[in-house]
């Protein structure tokens, strides 16, 4: 991937670092891979004009939407510094970059040790999971083309 590669939304620096802290705060045990999908949940927000975020047009309105935004904002983990290899896996998704099953997603909970995803969260469906993450996407027609 070089510095050719075309953003998929328009960000800046301070983006690609609140976006890094964001994917830590979430999905930081969940390794890259885990971390990467909580990127494209952002993304797709930002992008989707649908539901929930028909206002949201930047990764810091998804980032910081309230009600309904990320809880990782409230955790230690958001509050330090992204290093650059967190930076670089936030760039690869505003890139474009794309992982199933968060492919599509607008939403992504953990259920409690032990439990399935439960088939519908905030009336979408579930779209996979991914260790500890259940990933939900629009139904057809509902929201922008993500991608």
């Amino acid at each position: 991937m070089g510095d050719c590669t075309m953003a998929i939304i328009n960000y800046t620096n301070k983006e690609v670092d609140l976006l890094a802290r964001l994917m830590r705060a979430e999905a930081v045990g969940e390794g890259d891979l885990g971390m990467l999908m909580v990127g494209n949940v952002v993304v797709n927000r930002a992008i989707a004009n649908c539901l929930d975020f028909k206002n949201i047009r930047s990764i810091t309105d998804a980032i910081f939407q309230s009600p309904g935004g990320f809880s990782g904002i409230n955790s230690p983990l958001f509050q330090t510094a992204s290093t650059t290899k967190e930076k670089q896996l936030a760039e690869r998704v505003l890139k474009g970059e794309y992982y199933y099953p968060a492919t599509n997603a607008l939403w992504f909970y953990s259920p409690k040790p032990g439990e399935d995803c439960i088939p519908l969260w905030y009336e979408q469906r579930n779209s996979g999971r991914y260790k500890n993450h259940c990933f939900y996407i629009p139904y057809e027609g509902v929201c922008n083309e993500l991608h």
